[in-house]
């Protein structure tokens, strides 16, 4: 069903993006549109992790720099039929994580020092297992090509405005003005949507991969706190980002609506404890909560050479 749901939204979504072009020039307008999209598309496609990487300042670590951590994304990816990913680092205090790549042969996962340094090695093998969970379906490429088209969107409502549109049978200044607003704001939700409709089935999927759901929800409580707290000035810079992270990483958001580019960490956790109940209650809160506060990386107490 969610990937149904997530066929539908980007059926609609390509569907507001032909409809912006032929409003502004017609049936060439829509063709011009579909044109520009694809290019876009394809220039995303092969650059959008390392772009990403890029624009959060992710350090590539490896069994050298960073063995533990290394080792436990291998552990997971293996639990989970994958290719070994790259890993990165970013220097964020906030805890937080993302996954990148066009395909599960060229992925990333990035986690930063605020999560290896606040969670237990339990809590960052239920990120890590959720983001391995977005690699193995794809949800890296689908998340690429909706902020993609919901960027074309805005530019190309923007561009009617500029020339009026299509003056034969276009909406007029009034209706001009109207898409420039209502389209890129329709665009917006589409992929919020999408984003949400994602970030459930992997939290699914990545619970059952490291097989422990309570892992991933003792993190996600911990992490959904902090990132109140706790500024990223990065994601805050790349706002069209934050929806690639297991957490929003920027201020002010948590509600569970139209608006929110996650679900609620409570509807969240609240899954993960029903998932837990079908494994039999394995993986309980209490142990995980009470584990101190340090992970693989850092060797019972020796912090990184990034901390």
């Amino acid at each position: 069903m969610n990937y149904f749901r997530t066929a539908i939204l980007l059926a609609g979504l390509t569907g507001l993006f032909m409809g912006v072009g032929y409003l502004i020039g017609g049936a060439s307008g829509a063709t011009i549109a579909l044109v520009v999209a694809a290019g876009m598309n394809l220039f995303a496609y092969w650059n959008s992790d390392r772009m990403v990487l890029s624009m959060h300042g992710a350090q590539e670590v490896d069994a050298r720099s960073a063995p533990d951590l290394v080792n436990l994304v291998g552990q997971l990816a293996r639990n989970a039929g994958l290719p070994m990913p790259r890993v990165f680092i970013m220097h964020e205090d906030q805890p937080n994580a993302f996954a990148t790549g066009r395909n599960p042969q060229n992925a990333a996962v990035a986690v930063t020092t605020g999560l290896v340094n606040q969670l237990s090695r339990e809590e960052l093998a239920g990120v890590i297992a959720h983001e391995l969970a977005h690699i193995k379906n794809h949800d890296t490429l689908i998340m690429t090509i909706t902020a993609t088209i919901a960027g074309a969107i805005s530019m190309i409502a923007q561009f009617g405005m500029f020339f009026g549109g299509n003056r034969e049978n276009g909406p007029g200044i009034i209706g001009s003005i109207a898409m420039m607003i209502l389209a890129p704001l329709a665009a917006m939700l589409v992929q919020m949507a999408i984003s949400r409709t994602r970030e459930y089935a992997a939290d699914d999927m990545g619970a059952r991969i490291s097989g422990q759901p309570m892992w991933l929800a003792s993190a996600l409580a911990k992490i959904s706190n902090a990132a109140h707290q706790i500024p990223n000035p990065e994601a805050e810079r790349n706002p069209a980002t934050a929806h690639m992270f297991i957490i929003n990483p920027l201020s002010g958001q948590g509600m569970d609506n139209l608006f929110a580019t996650h679900p609620s960490t409570e509807n969240r956790i609240a899954a993960l404890q029903r998932l837990a109940g079908e494994f039999g209650g394995r993986g309980g809160f209490t142990t995980t909560a009470q584990a101190a506060p340090r992970g693989p990386w850092n060797g019972g107490g020796r912090r990184g050479p990034w901390g």
